[in-house]
């Protein structure tokens, strides 16, 4: 399993609808795995672009 190199996290909150019902939602990281020095890392898409 590919071990998790970011600190990244999911941000939680409500969604509203029309008649401003609340109901919590998530917003998850994207996490992708990527090969560093043979081992596989799961890292977050914008991070992965930050280094290149």
């Amino acid at each position: 399993m590919a071990k998790k190199a970011t600190t990244k996290k999911p941000l939680t909150g409500n969604k509203r609808s029309h008649a401003m019902n609340a109901t919590k939602m998530q917003q998850k990281p994207n996490l992708q795995k990527k090969k560093i020095n043979g081992k596989s890392v799961r890292v977050s898409a914008r991070e992965m672009k930050k280094a290149a």
